[in-house]
């Protein structure tokens, strides 16, 4: 995702030669101005990844709560297809089910 997007990198930024003119730019100046925009290149960088990391984390952690709504939501089916007098465990399952949405859909508000 990182390279899809940025044409150049820290390093780049710092090999790049300008030529001189009589007319031309403070060479330091540049040198320095540049030097800010490497850090901040390489902050941004650093940052992104760390996004990255973290979303794919989340969407990982969504993924496997996901799955455990599906299983509950099996198991509350089966079980109210074999016996409609077990109440007090559909009221059980329904209630970790929703339990388990609520977490599911605030971290996906989050993002």
């Amino acid at each position: 995702m990182l390279s899809e997007k940025i044409v150049l990198s820290p390093e780049e930024i710092y090999e790049k030669e300008f030529k001189v003119d009589a007319r031309g730019y403070r060479p330091q100046e540049v040198d320095n101005f540049l030097d800010l925009i490497i850090k901040d290149y390489s902050e941004f960088i650093k940052l992104i990844r760390g996004y990255e990391r973290e979303l794919q984390s989340m969407s990982d952690e969504n993924s496997k709560l996901k799955q455990q709504i599906r299983k509950l939501q099996t198991e509350l089916e089966a079980q109210e297809s074999s016996s409609g007098s077990s109440n007090i465990n559909n009221v059980d399952l329904l209630r970790r089910i929703s339990q388990l949405e609520k977490i599911v859909y605030s971290k996906m508000s989050n993002n």
